[in-house]
């Protein structure tokens, strides 16, 4: 049946934008019978008690997951391996533990080198957002007719795999499963490279100085804005992604400078058959 629950107690933690419309979507497709969500903020928490999107709200983490059939990480790539090494004393055998993160290379790695036993581990990628961040800027509606992709570990069960493309497939969501390294290479150059070069371009339009910032804001054309929206994303969030897809990123930024380069020199000998 479509609105059968697929998992008895779901845990989310971090209640950013990602955390909060699983938490919504979770609720509102009814996968599970109990939804507990934990942040390490209290003021978060506290939004999230008032949004009342959740079943149970916890300050313990460990506590939060010790009754989970899935768990989710929806926090920046980088504190997730600490994470796991937390809470995974803790899992209820045979659980399923994924991610949200941008980046699964090194994550993958992390979980190759180090032995969790009976645990279903499935990294993934649900590649959907907005430049909002916070519980209050979730919604349930964002993973629809988005790609979740999948890059399991040969450990995860088939019906673990199964039972999460479900939760997945009901709120909306194409599923792919991936290797790891292509997946960050794809996304570097769909995803971190154009963020790359939007924080830089805002950064540029204000260290000008023949340009007054009132002159910026006045005169941006659509192209611009979009920039600026795409900059004004969470920076602590978006400096893990660089640091942890490094080999990918400056890859795609190696070919990016080179055409660039290719460009300049092309207007500076007003070569317009090559631009």
């Amino acid at each position: 049946m479509e609105n059968s629950k697929i998992f008895n107690t779901v845990t989310i933690i971090g209640m950013g934008l990602i955390g909060s419309s699983i938490c919504r979507a979770a609720k509102h497709f009814a996968v599970a019978n109990k939804i507990i969500v934990y942040d390490k903020d209290p003021y978060v928490l506290r939004k999230v008690r008032d949004l009342k999107i959740a079943d149970i709200v916890c300050k313990d983490l460990n506590e939060s997951v010790s009754e989970s059939d899935l768990v989710f990480i929806a926090t920046p790539v980088g504190s997730i391996p600490s994470l796991v090494e937390e809470i995974s004393g803790c899992l209820k055998k045979n659980a399923i533990l994924t991610d949200t993160g941008s980046v699964k290379g090194s994550l993958y790695k992390f979980f190759e080198e180090n032995i969790f036993e009976d645990i279903n581990i499935i990294p993934s990628h649900p590649v959907a957002g907005t430049e909002n961040s916070g519980p209050e800027y979730g919604f349930q509606e964002l993973f629809l007719d988005r790609w979740c992709i999948f890059t399991p570990l040969p450990s995860a069960s088939k019906k673990s795999i199964e039972d999460l493309k479900s939760l997945w497939t009901r709120f909306g969501s194409k599923v792919e499963t991936m290797d790891p390294d292509h997946h960050d290479l794809i996304l570097a150059i769909t995803s971190h490279l154009p963020h790359l070069i939007s924080y830089n371009i805002v950064g540029l339009a204000n260290d000008i100085e023949k340009i007054k910032e009132s002159e910026v804001i006045k005169y941006s054309a659509g192209g611009f804005r979009d920039f600026t929206r795409i900059a004004s994303s969470d920076p602590i969030m978006w400096r893990d992604i660089f640091l942890n897809n490094k080999d990918a990123v400056i890859e795609v930024l190696a070919r990016f400078i080179d055409d660039l380069s290719a460009l300049q020199k092309a207007i500076h000998l007003n070569d317009g058959e090559f631009l």
